[in-house]
């Protein structure tokens, strides 16, 4: 049996399966899956346990290796499970040396845990890799970790301190990605507009994005992943602007609406700060949509104050909402405020998603009748540049790209012939 791997989580932790899946085929192992976790809520972390008692329900023969954020941060809760043969850190898992140590010693025979300090790991290596299986568009890791504490999140204890990739390597492996195919590549990160801070000479996510195009003239569309707004520079709103090869879609990291609300997860913008980026970037790009994510039920939030994390969605002009009902993690300063009653939580959610559904329809009908250029994906799905999902009613060639009338919507997808 070949190795498999099962991801949980984030753009990041894709590109990371891709690197582990081929430093564990590399070093020979087989009859192992290995299951990389996401730490973002408790719901993540208990969906990972979920799946790894299914595995080896059904794949008994299998050894089960967990690693990931959930793995770094909750190291003892997966090693104390029967199922689980062995546990890496977030730094341990990326080495080559970590997957030919299984092989040589055996994953029984060594220490059932491997995790070190992730806060002393100063420097990201760039995993050159040709593809990802199974994906049209490439994720290329460009920035890991996070210098910010924001109340409710634990990434930052799973993925360490912010360091970057130098612009160098990362023109390198989106090269190499489009020379194998690749049509569409997407920057991604834990805190992607921190991007240069620990670099010589400081560079800002703007001149990255803006050498990858300049010097990969043969990239057709290029992405970036979820951003603090706060952290834009004046590149990137240039690029914005002006490169017609970035995509029309910017994912924002909100979280709320409400400014008492956001002080109190520690974030660093306020709403107006929120509402003047859309107003302005819309402006330079009048079709640029825009999701963000928000959470739900954060502790001390009143009806009031939920009310303007409500009203934001409209005055962002938001489309594609991921909603969080909030869930306390342990060990975080959000855990240990008053907390907002799970019923009230799960309504404030409900209502979010209402919220969001709305807006992706008002969005559907704008696009009927509109010519849109489509990436095809998996199962007659591909998407437009505005990362709206395209149905088609026959077969189509998966990783072609091409101009296509939208013909209508069923409520979540838009339709083509």
């Amino acid at each position: 049996m070949a190795v498999e791997v099962v991801t949980f989580g984030c753009r990041l932790n894709i590109t990371e399966s891709e690197t582990m899946q081929r430093h564990a085929e590399s070093a020979g192992l087989g009859d192992v899956v290995i299951v990389n976790t996401c730490a973002v809520t408790a719901e993540a972390t208990r969906q990972a346990r979920q799946s790894i008692r299914r595995i080896a329900r059904e794949r008994p023969e299998a050894r089960i290796v967990v690693t990931g954020c959930a793995a770094q941060v909750e190291p003892e809760t997966f090693a104390a499970m029967p199922e689980v043969s062995k546990v890496l850190g977030n730094e341990e898992k990326m080495k080559p040396e970590t997957w030919a140590a299984v092989r040589d010693f055996g994953i029984a025979a060594t220490e059932k845990v491997a995790v070190n300090d992730i806060m002393a790991v100063r420097e990201t290596a760039l995993h050159l890799i040709e593809g990802l299986r199974g994906h049209t568009r490439a994720f290329v890791q460009v920035q890991n970790g996070c210098d910010h504490r924001c109340t409710f999140c634990i990434i930052p204890y799973g993925r360490g301190n912010s360091r970057s990739v130098p612009m160098g390597a990362v023109v390198d492996q989106v090269r190499l990605l489009v020379e194998h195919g690749s049509r569409e590549v997407v920057l991604t990160g834990v805190d992607i507009t921190s991007y240069g801070a620990d670099l010589p000479g400081a560079p800002r996510l703007g001149a990255l994005v803006k050498a990858v195009l300049r010097h990969v003239p043969e990239l057709e569309r290029l992405r970036i992943s979820s951003i603090d707004s706060v952290e834009a520079d004046e590149d990137l709103l240039d690029a914005i602007a002006n490169e017609k090869r970035l995509m029309p879609h910017l994912h924002l990291s909100l979280q709320a609406g409400d400014d008492m609300i956001l002080k109190r997860m520690k974030r660093r913008h306020s709403r107006d700060d929120a509402i003047r980026f859309c107003d302005q970037v819309r402006r330079l790009r009048p079709d640029m949509v825009f999701g963000a994510d928000i959470i739900a039920g954060f502790p001390t939030e009143t009806e009031e104050m939920f009310s303007r994390s409500l009203d934001i969605v409209a005055e962002c002009g938001l489309t594609h909402l991921h909603v969080f009902p909030f869930s306390p993690r342990p060990g975080t300063p959000a855990a240990r405020m008053p907390q907002v009653s799970r019923d009230v939580v799960k309504d404030r959610a409900r209502r979010l998603r209402e919220k969001g559904e709305a807006a992706l329809l008002r969005h559907l009908d704008a696009e009927v009748g509109a010519t849109r250029n489509v990436l095809i994906e998996l199962n007659r799905i591909g998407r437009t540049e505005s990362f709206t999902p395209v149905r088609f009613s026959s077969p189509v060639e998966r990783g072609d790209l091409r101009p296509v009338t939208i013909t209508g919507h069923n409520g979540r997808e838009l339709l083509a012939a």
